[in-house]
């Protein structure tokens, strides 16, 4: 026969009712120190900047938007 385990909590776990309102808000320190360690993370790779194909297909885009910009201005629209 197996053995059941018990669904009820042990210890100093606390079970809020289903009607208990959870606020999904967090405070302003909490929100500085996630605000800190994504800084930490992700500053090396704001620093190695954009690499010279993705910034050459960037300008390409920008260029066929100014030309898009320039035919409509033509056209009348």
């Amino acid at each position: 026969m197996k053995e059941r385990k018990s669904l009820r909590p042990e210890g100093n776990v606390q079970v809020r009712s289903s009607s208990a309102r959870l606020d999904p808000t967090l405070n302003r320190e909490i929100q500085t120190k996630i605000g800190q360690q994504l800084r930490a993370v992700y500053d090396d790779i704001v620093d190695q900047g954009v690499p010279d194909r993705f910034a050459e297909l960037l300008r390409n885009l920008d260029m066929q938007g100014t030309h898009a910009k320039v035919v409509d201005k033509d056209s009348g629209e």
